[in-house]
């Protein structure tokens, strides 16, 4: 069964990876349940990053065969990532910030989650975010 929470939950748990190895393990454990993710390294001053951050997110669910290069998945996966950066935005306004992004999706189930260490000096704060979109689904 196809639901949302779970496709919410590989992005997030894609996102949370902290080595290439464990992302692409993680990716293969997903695939064999029908979910297609990637994850995308992100980091610079959250202002001038976002632009950059949702592209970075589009190139990557595109070139990982996570979405279709239509307006559809790609305006998906832009408005999910831009959710998920809303949600952050509060905490990291004006600062640095580093992380990842995980893009999951299973038929028209999209999500994108966004973990990010949010720095100041050495005072570092963490702060995750969370978008999901419904993409009409074609094979």
């Amino acid at each position: 069964m196809v639901s949302s929470k779970k496709v919410a939950a590989a992005a997030i748990k894609i996102a949370l990876t902290e080595s290439r190895e464990e992302e692409m393990r993680l990716k293969r454990e997903y695939a064999g349940l029908g979910i297609r993710t990637v994850g995308v390294d992100i980091g610079g001053d959250y202002i001038n990053s976002v632009k950059v951050i949702i592209e970075r997110a589009i190139v990557a669910a595109k070139r990982e065969n996570v979405i279709k290069e239509n307006h559809y998945d790609e305006g998906a996966v832009a408005g999910a990532a831009r959710e998920a950066l809303a949600q952050i935005m509060p905490k990291a306004l004006g600062l640095n910030v580093g992380g990842k992004i995980g893009i999951a999706r299973q038929e028209d189930h999209l999500s994108v989650a966004v973990f990010l260490g949010i720095g100041l000096l050495h005072l570092n704060e963490v702060a995750i975010g969370l978008g999901h979109r419904a993409a009409p689904y074609t094979e």
